[in-house]
């Protein structure tokens, strides 16, 4: 794969002119390509889509809260060792035996240069990102038990995604092109509407469409409804053959939208939901109108 290959979103993902700009400046540049934004804003699955669209490899790495940098080099499990040596196992004699390889080193040793992803690097230690500077940055690392060096021959194209949940370190962003989802506008959203469900009707996805930003726009709301939640919703609605003017009821049982539980997943928000709704009802507009 070349590093003049061009991204430009692909039949299942769109992209926005800016995200592609990004994608295809990080990779000629040989930099880690920075994703922040919400949940939901189609972060992770930008690194999918970006492999099938170089024909390329894909490794991940899924970043927890007890993952160390060590991990995506290699882990090296001394216990089992110590315990085969005593039960005179001849493995003990090679140490290779007792190395289990990370991603960075199985993405370092791809025979064909391959997408990495590090997903939501903010879930992890604060030290996480600082720890793997070199390795990111010289694309290579040491092994001290075998005394070798794990370099990448074909340098990956590295996309980390955080969901902005804390800051990350100065050095590490200095490393990274960095760029933000904002979420999709309600034209983008119609096209990605448009590519999961293309025989749906224009006047449902309208209708679904105001209700969800309306929705999304609530004050309050502690956990808004994203890209995936509306598209199970308008699956559920299809499903059930629920009519567009159902979308737009405002008598006393229809409070929050039909099958709200696909977009409201905080018991709070429901409970805010209603009150809100209900007071806007009584002054004749609709919720977060």
């Amino acid at each position: 794969m070349s590093t003049t290959a061009r991204f430009e979103g692909t039949d299942a993902y769109i992209a926005a002119p800016d995200l592609r700009i990004a994608v295809n400046a990080a990779v000629a540049l040989e930099r880690p390509l920075l994703i922040k934004g919400e949940p939901g804003t189609g972060k992770t699955v930008l690194a999918y889509e970006l492999a099938t669209a170089l024909n390329a490899p894909l490794i991940t790495w899924h970043v927890k809260s007890t993952t160390k940098a060590q991990n995506g080099l290699y882990e090296y499990d001394a216990v089992s060792r110590l315990r085969d040596s005593q039960l005179g196992d001849p493995r003990v004699q090679e140490v290779r035996n007792y190395l289990k390889p990370g991603k960075l080193w199985e993405a370092f040793t791809s025979p064909a240069r391959p997408v990495l992803l590090i997903d939501e690097i903010d879930k992890a230690d604060i030290e996480f990102p600082n720890d793997l500077l070199q390795e990111l940055d010289r694309m290579e690392f040491f092994v001290q038990e075998t005394g070798e060096t794990i370099r990448a021959e074909r340098r990956p194209v590295v996309v980390i995604t955080s969901n902005n949940e804390k800051e990350l370190p100065d050095a590490f962003l200095r490393r990274c092109f960095v760029h933000y989802i904002r979420f999709p506008d309600e034209e983008t959203m119609r096209s990605i509407v448009g590519v999961h469900f293309p025989d749906i009707k224009p006047r449902l996805v309208s209708e679904a469409l105001k209700t969800f930003y309306e929705l999304r726009d609530t004050p309050g709301l502690k956990k808004k409804p994203s890209t995936s939640e509306l598209l199970d919703w308008l699956k559920l609605l299809l499903v059930e053959d629920v009519a567009p003017e159902a979308l737009r009821e405002t008598s006393p049982n229809r409070l929050i939208p039909p099958l709200h539980g696909a977009l409201l997943k905080n018991e709070q928000d429901v409970h805010l939901f209603e009150r809100l709704a209900f007071l806007s009802r009584r002054e004749g507009t609709r919720p977060g109108g």
